[in-house]
């Protein structure tokens, strides 16, 4: 338990900041998504806050988690298998949103563009999407080793 009051604020507030960003993107990026879906091949326009707001989702989501990574270890507050199968569980959810997304973009919406879109712009928007999902891919590497702690895994 005193491993827990030592660093496990630190820990609870990097995790909260990741889990904060992580909500934020969500928010912002589903309508997007639910555009892509049901206009497919059609072009979709981001307004500039959203663009922003998925910016600064990204970078609080990369500076918490690379923050936490090489500075604050891995503090479980408790033991408990099913509680960390949850956790484990919400890892596996937070990116199954992004593997959707990136279904929708790469599988049906860009073959449905232009015949030949222009190469900076599609690089730039492989960037952003490439981004975001790795941000998500972070973020589900974090509740995993969660989960393993609080499971009692020593290597979490």
């Amino acid at each position: 338990m005193a491993r827990w009051r030592t660093g496990g604020r630190a820990y609870a507030l990097l995790l909260a900041g990741q889990s904060a960003a992580a909500l934020a993107l969500f928010w912002i990026v589903f309508p997007i998504f639910h555009r892509i879906v049901t206009h497919l091949g059609e072009r979709q326009e981001l307004a500039l806050s959203q663009q922003l707001g998925i910016l600064g989702s990204v970078l609080i989501l990369y500076a918490c988690y690379w923050t936490r990574l090489k500075y604050v270890p891995v503090v479980a507050p408790f033991r408990s298998t099913l509680v960390g199968h949850l956790c484990l569980f919400a890892s596996r959810v937070s990116f199954f949103f992004g593997g959707a997304l990136f279904s929708a973009l790469f599988f049906r919406h860009l073959p449905e563009l232009e015949p030949l879109p222009v190469l900076w712009g599609t690089f730039i928007n492989a960037i952003q999407v490439g981004a975001v999902l790795f941000g998500l891919f972070c973020y589900s590497r974090e509740l995993e080793r969660l989960a393993l702690s609080i499971e009692g895994h020593s290597r979490a």
